[in-house]
């Protein structure tokens, strides 16, 4: 079957994943245009030319967009981007790379949303699945892209998928058997401009769902709690206070209820689960819900969340050195995440904070700062307002990179202390990714002696 030419913008994990897809599914023509330097993406050329895809870097050629359908943008490319106006300026269809994978899909989808804990809930339900004798697989923001394996893996395999606001903004026939939103407060304001466009981003994870599907929103987020309203399939709920459709909290119980059977099923204690933190009941209550849609047994969901460690980047422990612990949580590119990481330890916090800000506002983490944290380490572009804003309320330092960072951390800290990277900032002013940056700091950690 001869099908339509391909456009893509971008020459990230989703991007080049999506050029090598079309090529399976026997595109006509496919051409990747990435603005930044080859010198960056050795990897992606190989594949590009070893598949015999046209590709540009270093420009955008917006004369050849006449000679294309479809316009596949990748992850983060901003809506303003002159390539994506001129795009819209021609009248070209413009799609995610979720999207335009979804065409192919035979499987059932669980997608995962949400300002804070997409990662960790994406990887939770796949090991909590897979615990059950589920066939499934986790892919989309969580680091494998959609594309690698829609027209791959067997019908049976459930696909859990992290979904991030820019990979929804542009979907159109996009729909999750589950879709979850965990929370939603501001973020990627820069690339959406408003809170409102934001929010109405992440809504678009069910706006193609019907009536057997499911929708499950946090009953204790206003924000999230909103989406009730809109859904077009059934809604369960997951939070600190019962629920009739759902999962909870009741008193040290982590309770389950469905329509199907109206009693109270108590699944395990709240002090069972593995990875620490209020932050991870609301993920496990989140991915409950989802894992008993899939009629996965109590037991194995117990069992699993007595069992999963946690991902790498979110409260990662590095080592204890000294009987100081290193945590990495370079996962935290904003506020939100990182006031759960500082209410999660009962431990004196080092904080190290600090990169490209996002709008942030620091007032948001006074109470868990003034609680929690022994001293402040500042660092990246937003070291400075970092320090002004909490320099009265405790003991603050200013250091130039991650490495003098960390060599003040463990200057100060005492035995039975916690240092504690977990920036509230994007990574981009120092470096590639936030992986980027939770990997250099477990290098500087795992080197002290």
């Amino acid at each position: 079957m001869k099908r339509e030419n391909l456009f893509i913008v971008g020459a990230g994990k989703s991007g080049v994943a999506a050029a090598l897809l079309a090529k399976r599914q026997g595109y006509s023509r496919i051409f990747l245009t990435e603005k930044s330097n080859k010198e960056n993406f050795p990897d992606a050329i190989k594949l590009l030319e070893e598949n015999q895809i046209e590709y540009e870097f270093g420009t955008h050629s917006f004369e050849l967009l006449k000679d294309f359908d479809t316009v596949v943008v990748s992850p983060g490319v901003p809506p303003d981007a002159e390539i994506i106006l001129e795009a819209e300026k021609k009248g070209k269809r413009i799609i995610s790379e979720i999207e335009f994978a979804y065409q192919f899909n035979r499987n059932p989808i669980i997608g995962v949303t949400g300002t804070n804990g997409k990662t960790t809930t994406t990887a939770l339900i796949d090991f909590i699945l897979k615990e059950g004798g589920k066939k499934s697989i986790a892919v989309g923001n969580i680091g494998t892209p959609y594309s690698d394996y829609v027209d791959k893996i067997e019908p049976e395999t459930i696909i859990v998928m992290e979904l991030s606001s820019y990979q929804l903004d542009r979907i159109e026939k996009f729909r999750p058997d589950v879709a979850i939103i965990l929370n939603i407060t501001p973020d990627h304001l820069k690339y959406h401009k408003t809170f409102v466009n934001y929010r109405e981003a992440k809504f678009k994870i069910f706006a193609n769902q019907k009536e057997n599907d499911l929708l499950i929103l946090n009953f204790d987020d206003k924000e999230t709690y909103l989406a009730r309203t809109q859904a077009g399939g059934r809604v369960a709920f997951f939070g600190l206070r019962p629920v009739e459709f759902g999962s909870y909290v009741e008193g040290d119980n982590i309770c389950l209820r469905f329509p199907e059977n109206a009693n109270e099923e108590v699944v395990m204690k709240t002090g069972e689960i593995k990875i620490p933190g209020v932050h991870n009941i609301y993920n496990s209550l989140a991915s409950i819900v989802a894992a008993r849609f899939f009629e996965v047994q109590n037991s194995h969901i117990r069992q699993a969340l007595m069992n999963f460690q946690g991902v790498e980047h979110r409260l990662e422990i590095v080592r204890t050195l000294n009987g100081v612990t290193y945590i990495n949580d370079s996962k935290a590119t904003n506020v939100d995440s990182t006031y759960f990481a500082l209410n999660s330890f009962k431990q004196p916090i080092i904080w190290i904070a600090g990169g490209r800000s996002d709008k942030n506002d620091y007032s948001f983490l006074n109470d868990a700062v003034e609680r929690n944290v022994k001293a402040i380490i500042a660092i990246g572009e937003a070291k400075g307002e970092i320090f002004a804003h909490f320099c009265t309320m405790k003991r603050c330092f200013l250091e130039d990179d991650l490495e003098t960072a960390v060599l003040r951390a463990r200057e100060i800290a005492e035995e039975g202390d916690i240092v504690l990277l977990s920036p509230a900032c994007k990574s981009f002013d120092m470096f590639k990714n936030f992986e980027h940056r939770g990997r250099a700091f477990k290098e500087i950690v795992n080197r002290l002696y």
